[in-house]
């Protein structure tokens, strides 16, 4: 042994947690670099303006990503068939979007391990199997919604469609293929750019401003309409705005930036500027929608998004219908891009794959296999003639309203977990929101389901519904507190914040073993039948409706 390994030995480096080498390094935005040593305060606007540059991208992507082919047929059905009175469904949603996105946020950035893992390692195998399985078929579903939407954009436009739906597969699976991260992120940024021609749209239109402010700001119901039909567009405008995919996208989509827990004041910019710009399109759809077809015999009578576009011809002109469809094709290239990577992130973080943009397609085979392999195998089956497309769109609304509150009550969980976040955790005011959200979900994924097997659902049905929802709510939330009490559990303690800018979570292997309580073993197995039964009941009655029975 010599003198200097005595007096200087070595220290082995920290293990990192992240599971892919790849997500380790510079930050490589579309607008610009951060180097991965640089821990300098910025001073003055211009530094911060360019850090905010170099990280943009997934809060903006995440967000106008939501904004897909099926968003396109929500909001404009609501717009077409009640005018603008469900447009404060999207004030109220402004705040569920931020703080879902802002928590895998946080898991992301402190953890540098995608969600699907985290459920793996944290709750146990059929958890995590069931996260990635329900994940893998709502995407592959949601995928063929995406291209239902190029051919409506592409019929409208007069271009051949199964032609115009495998080109868009190409540049799809293109653009992820390159191996560099910041060409990917960059045909993104100029993808999103395109969600804002509706906003031409809504001036060449001009609907009342008055009214649609009037609207945003209180909540109310359409005039003689049936409380079923609104309630179920009104879930389906939570379920398209809200959707399980998201979750594991950004998540994922942070780890492989590289983004840590130093920017994450930036990354929430990111998001917030991805929350303006998606409920900004939206407001606009419905807008634009109400005053096409108020007083012609479309109004009330919704039927496509194809549709949408020839009766903004019909009232405002060529220009708003060529922009609405442009705008469609775009959006649904985007959502096909981004949903398909949560899968492919997803499936390479739970299979121990490489799984990373910064990989080309010779290190990452598997990870690309998926990803491209879900694109093809959804624009095939859309170019294939009598495919049952509406019944496909029908069932992916569904299948994600009923799959919504178990991504939500996961995410809750872990953004609670010490070990996981250490001083990212949840604070008090975040959690009771975030149970009332969970709470609120459960309970229109109920009706929903309610409503799939019960066509016929009455507004009376509906009411009761919830009110037994909000009754067993506050039953269990009774229980709970009774129970803390008997048994002299304490409160949890303060959070210690100490260090949060530079704390990462350790390797998975180094964590504590996950302490479940009975309360929650219970509420976990209630849900997994929940999720069991309603599943099966949705796609046994989907199945019904494809046979004609």
């Amino acid at each position: 042994m010599t003198e200097s390994t005595l007096t200087h030995p070595t220290v082995p480096a920290p293990r990192s947690a992240v599971l892919d080498d790849a997500h380790v390094g510079d930050i490589r935005g579309a607008l610009g670099t951060i180097k991965e040593g640089d821990t300098a305060e910025r001073r003055g606007l211009s530094a911060k303006l360019k850090t905010l540059l170099a990280i943009v991208g997934p809060g903006l992507i995440v967000m106008v990503g939501d904004n897909d082919a099926g968003a396109f047929g929500t909001y404009t059905q609501a717009g077409q068939n009640y005018g603008t009175r469900l447009l404060w469904t999207l004030l109220l949603l402004v705040p569920v979007l931020y703080v879902n996105q802002e928590m895998v946020l946080r898991l992301g950035a402190v953890t540098g391990v995608g969600h699907a893992r985290l459920i793996l390692e944290r709750f146990g195998k059929f958890w995590g199997a069931f996260s990635v399985i329900d994940l893998f078929l709502l995407n592959a579903l949601t995928i063929v919604t995406e291209f239902i939407g190029v051919t409506l954009a592409v019929g409208y436009l007069g271009l051949p469609k199964a032609a115009s739906v495998l080109v868009a597969a190409a540049v799809v699976i293109v653009a992820a293929s390159t191996g560099s991260f910041r060409r990917f992120e960059r045909t993104a940024i100029f993808l999103c750019l395109g969600s804002l021609l509706l906003i031409p749209i809504y001036f060449i239109a001009h609907p009342g401003t008055g009214q649609m402010a009037h609207d945003f700001l209180v909540p109310g119901m359409p005039e003689h309409s049936q409380l079923s039909d609104v309630m179920l567009l009104i879930i389906a405008i939570v379920g398209t705005t809200v959707a399980p995919w998201q979750l594991f996208f950004q998540q994922s989509y942070v780890i492989d930036k590289r983004i840590t827990p130093r920017f994450m004041r930036y990354e929430k910019a990111d998001l917030w500027l991805g929350i303006v710009i998606v409920v900004i399109g939206a407001a606009a759809m419905m807008g634009f929608t109400a005053v096409a077809f108020a007083g012609t015999k479309g109004f009330g009578n919704f039927a496509d998004a194809a549709a949408v576009a020839h009766g903004l011809e019909a009232y405002a002109g060529k220009t708003a219908g060529v922009l609405f469809a442009i705008a469609l094709l775009d959006a649904s290239i985007i959502g096909a891009s981004a949903v398909s990577l949560s899968t492919a992130y997803a499936l390479g973080d739970v299979l121990g794959l490489k799984h990373s943009l910064h990989r080309g397609i010779k290190g990452a085979k598997g990870f690309y296999a998926v990803f491209a392999g879900l694109i093809l195998t959804a624009a095939i089956i859309v170019i294939i003639p009598g495919s049952p497309l509406g019944l496909l769109t029908e069932g992916v609304q569904t299948l994600a309203g009923v799959l919504l509150p178990s991504a939500s009550v996961f995410l809750l969980l872990l953004c609670n977990d010490r070990a996981v976040l250490g001083p990212w955790v949840n604070g008090k005011a975040m959690n009771v929101f975030t149970s009332f959200v969970v709470a609120v979900l459960v309970a229109l994924s109920i009706i929903l389901t309610a409503a799939v097997l019960f066509p016929d659902i009455t507004s009376a049905a509906i009411l009761n519904i919830m009110a037994i929802c909000g009754v067993a709510g506050i039953l269990a939330l009774g229980y709970a507190e009774l129970r803390r009490r008997r048994k002299g559990w304490a409160l949890a303690g303060p959070i210690d914040r100490t260090g949060k800018a530079t704390w990462r979570m350790p390797p998975l292997d180094q964590l504590p073993k996950p302490i479940i309580s009975t309360g929650r073993k219970i509420g976990l197995t209630a849900l997994r039948t929940y999720l069991l039964v309603a599943m099966l009941l949705v796609i046994v009655r989907i199945v019904q409706l494809a046979m004609g029975n």
